[in-house]
Formats: C-alpha cells, structure tokens, sequence
C-alpha cells in the first residue's frame, strides 16, 4: 500500500510540476483562437464546461463564436471546441486516426467496459468494427423485427394495467430503460434481463442508468488513471480502491463489478447452446437470430485476426449493454417528452401509424422505416435533443485544420486554417452543430418536425456535415461512428408505433431537468440527483 502510495503521489507530482512548465515556458499557436474568459488557472473552463449545469456556457459560446473557440484546460493548456462541418469532416473522417480518442477515456472505457469498440483504438478498432460490422446490417435488422415487436407489446401490456383505473403518472425513464435494456438483450445478446410485466426494480437496469450520473462527478480523477492503472496486479488495484471510504467509488465498483458478471454470464450460456447445435439456439430467446449468437457462429468459423478472443467478446458485449441501453432509452424518454407537449404532434403521428397497420398485426420493417412523420419526429429530436452532446479526440501529431467558416483572431487577422500541436485536446460539439443557426436557419433552437417534411435549407446540404445520419452529427461519423444506430432507430420506431396507437401522453406537473453530460440524463428537478421522467398516461378510448 505504501509502495503505491507513494508511487502515486511522485506520478502526479511529477506530472503537475511538467504541466507547469510546459504552459509557462511553451507559447502555443492556439492562443491567437478566441474563447471564453479566463477562469482557473489550475483546472480552466474544465468544472465549468463539463458540469452538468453547463447549458448557459455552451449556449453562449454557440452564440458568441461562429464554430470554433479555445477552452482551457488544466494550467491553461488549450483545447478546441468544434462544431465547424468543415473542421468536424477532418476530426471525424478525413483525418480520424489523427484525432484519437482521449488516453483518459480509453482508460476509463477499460477499467469499466473491458476490451472492446470503446476503449480502442487505430489498428485494433478497425479490426473489431471489421467483425461486428455484418451484424448490424439492414438485412440483419430485418430479422430482428418481430422479436422487437414482441418485446414493445410486452411493455404494451404492463402499462395497460398500470392505467387501466384511468389517466396515471408514470415515470417514462424508467420504463424506458427497462425496455431498451430488454431490447438489447433479446435482439443483441439473445437473453432476457426483464419480463416487462409490472413496476418493478431491475438491478441492471438500475446500475447501466446510474453510470454517468456516478462518474461524471469522477471526472477528474480520470487524468491519474493512466498513471496508475499499471500499478501491481488487477487484485492488488481492486483491494486498493475498496479500502478508499468514499460512497460514490462504491457505486462504481458495483456498476462495473454488475456488466462483467452479466457478461460473463450470457457468454457463458450462448457457447453452452453453440456446442447442443442449432436446434437449441432456436429455443432460446431470440431463436439465435440475435447479434451475439451470429457473432458466435461466425467466430468459431473465423481464423486469425479475423478471430475475436473471449476478452474482446465480454468487452463488447458490456460496451453494448451500455450503449444501447443509455441512449435509446433517453431518445426514447424525450421523444414522449416532446410528443407529450405538443399534442398536435401526437395525434398527427399516431393518425399515421393507425393508417399503416390498417388491420395487419404490425407495421413491416421496410414501411415503418419509410414513415415519413415518424422519420420527421424522430430526426427532429435526434437534431434538438442529442443524446451525446459532445466526443473527446487528442491529435497525435502536428496537424492543419481548415475552417468552412474563417474566424477572426484576437490579434484581428482572419483565420481560414488551425495549426493543431500534437497533443492538444480537440471537443466535437455533436449537439452544438446540429443546432447551429448558420445551418438550420433561425429557428435552430426550437422543436419543429415539420421540418423534416419539407425541402431543407440549402445551408444544410452545402455544410457537408460528416454525421453518418441524415445531416447530423447525433451518431457521429468516420470510423467511431455508432455502430448500432440502425439497431437504435428501429427500436425507437417500433416503441412509439406500438405506444401510440393505445396510449396518450401529457405532461406532469413535477419538473423535468435535462442534465448536460456526454450523454444527456433527466432529473426529477435541476438540484436533484434523483433520475425520473414523469408523464400522465391515459388509454385511447
């Protein structure tokens, strides 16, 4: 222990005393960048950027700063904020293994994930997407279809119950959750986490939820990972961390302790069923059409680098869990939300979901995904309300660059290209460029489907954004875009049809606070911590 200790202590001082000299002695080609005024020197804008009340400082810089502005980071080092879709095409696309995931969160993703898509990178990220790509193609998702359906009608029928006595308050996040959770473990992980059939508290569920809520707090303690994450053994760490009396590490301990066991324990049972054959993956949940099954089957046939180690699989499949289940839960949560407050909306949209099931059973894979009021609802959302509101990248190298939109300096000169040092912290604004007025016109900021159903500025096409969906940069783009956000948009879908056409939702009098994270998360009130989306529920009669 004090071996350790004591190694900590030299690895930050040491690390501190470099920082220091490195701002004071070293004048970077950033400083001529304009940005927010000065706040610590010790940690900058970091508190202040990153906390989950940063709303007003974003919206200000959003305002004041045509696409690009300096924040300071700790000793006033510089970082860039970027929402330029020129400067986004090269951080995301054209450049992607220049500007690398952060080593904080690579670390971070490591220790609570494991191996997998999140917490690589270059070579060894390219390689895995290699292999997880096919299963998550458009034919691959076709499949999934019924087995979404009969996951959403289960949810159908727990809160008929609920407000069969009449109109209810409900917490819509939790429900949400609990079935994004079902969702991905029946379609992705062929398991079921949850029978959907009552109010109930599922512990996964409970534990993938309360993640960013528990770490974003944490968030500065992540600079010392990468110095003492190689620390003595895995054990040695373990026991170090849980001798710490602190009440938020403990919870973390169990969140990450709750996605290994779960892991563990599908990829346990799928190998079971793989060695009994095929006739014993159609009985199991989700008949082995499932991602983690096709995965399997194909893994066992795979030789070489095209074979993916068991480290590898458990990683991905918590990367999953968490993933999947955080932010579809939380589109899903908003889009009842918006749908809930603008009840003209609501109706037109169920009007239109009533008309394509007709008397089938079920909207069809190919007609759901073409409904175009759907389609709009849900890109509007996606737009205004992004889940992730912003990625992290380090250049690893000297680079350039370009702006679509030239900045003006402080020294007055305009600027059409950035000199990036190696090194420099550069923050995608995901959510900041999909608001961007310069793009989408002076009513930005507001909810308006319609958009959607209309031709879109030409500002829109000319911009060039390099998000992998429909001008935007929710799923990101380039090689880290979202993987599974063809898997996201069909859950989303198949719950608000499903939903729709027997519910109506309206707003509760109890407050909604939309927390500023690098996923956005609701809270019942803007000083609690405690999770909640609340609607009123009501059957259509």
């Amino acid at each position: 222990m004090t071996v350790l200790l004591q190694a900590i202590v030299a690895s930050g001082a040491g690390w501190l005393l470099w920082k220091i000299f490195r701002t004071l002695t070293k004048t970077s080609p950033l400083a001529n960048i304009p940005g927010p005024a000065p706040d610590s020197f010790i940690v900058g804008h970091l508190p202040r950027f990153f906390d989950r009340h940063a709303w007003g400082m974003h919206r200000e810089m959003w305002d004041k700063f045509p696409g690009i502005a300096r924040i300071d980071a700790f000793f006033r080092a510089p970082m860039l904020y970027v929402w330029d879709p020129k400067a986004l095409h090269y951080i995301v696309v054209k450049e992607q293994y220049v500007y690398e995931e952060t080593i904080n969160f690579t670390h971070f993703c490591s220790l609570v994930f494991g191996e997998g898509l999140l917490s690589s990178l270059g070579n060894k990220h390219k390689q895995q997407r290699k292999i997880l790509n096919p299963v998550f193609h458009t034919n691959h998702m076709r499949t999934m279809t019924p087995t979404f359906y009969g996951v959403t009608r289960q949810l159908r029928n727990a809160l008929e119950s609920e407000v069969k006595g009449g109109k209810q308050e409900i917490d819509l996040l939790n429900w949400m959750t609990r079935t994004a959770l079902e969702l991905v473990g029946q379609g992705a992980l062929g398991y079921s986490f949850d029978p959907l059939d009552r109010e109930r508290t599922n512990i996964v569920a409970e534990h993938v939820k309360s993640l960013i809520p528990t770490f974003v707090p944490m968030f500065m303690v992540f600079h010392i990972l990468p110095f003492v994450q190689n620390f003595g053994t895995a054990s040695f760490r373990r026991r170090v961390l849980e001798l710490i009396p602190w009440k938020r590490l403990k919870k973390a301990l169990e969140i990450t302790d709750t996605l290994e066991h779960t892991s563990k324990t599908i990829l346990s049972q799928k190998k079971e069923l793989l060695a009994q054959g095929d006739v014993a993956m159609q009985h199991q949940v989700g008949e082995g059409k499932d991602l983690m099954s096709v995965l399997l089957k194909a893994n066992m046939r795979a030789i070489g680098e095209d074979k993916m180690p068991d480290d590898e699989l458990l990683g991905n499949m918590s990367s999953l869990i968490f993933a999947a289940m955080e932010t579809t839960s939380g589109a899903l949560a908003r889009i009842l939300q918006m749908l809930s407050q603008h009840q003209d909306v609501q109706e037109k949209l169920r009007q239109e979901i009533i008309a394509a099931r007709g008397d089938k059973e079920e909207i069809g894979y190919d007609e759901l995904m073409s409904l175009p009021y759907l389609e709009a609802v849900c890109k509007e959302t996606l737009r205004l309300h992004a889940p992730a509101t912003n990625m992290i990248r380090t250049a690893m190298k000297d680079t350039v660059l370009p702006l679509g939109t030239p900045i003006r300096g402080k020294d007055g000169k305009i600027i059409s290209e950035v000199t990036i040092p190696k090194g420099t912290g550069v923050v995608i604004g995901i959510l900041a460029c999909n608001v961007n007025p310069a793009i989408w016109g002076p009513d930005a900021h507001e909810w308006k489907p319609e958009r959607f159903m209309n031709p879109l500025p030409d500002t829109v096409a000319e911009a060039r954004i390099p998000g992998v969906y429909s001008n935007l940069m929710s799923f990101l783009g380039g090689g880290r875009a979202c993987i599974g956000f063809k898997f996201s948009q069909l859950e989303m879908k198949i719950v608000i049809s499903v939903l729709l056409e027997k519910f109506r939702f309206s707003p509760s009098d109890k407050e909604v606070y939309w927390n500023f994270a690098g996923v956005q998360y609701p809270t019942l009130g803007k000083t609690s911590w405690e999770s909640g989306m609340p609607l009123r529920v009501e059957l259509i009669r």
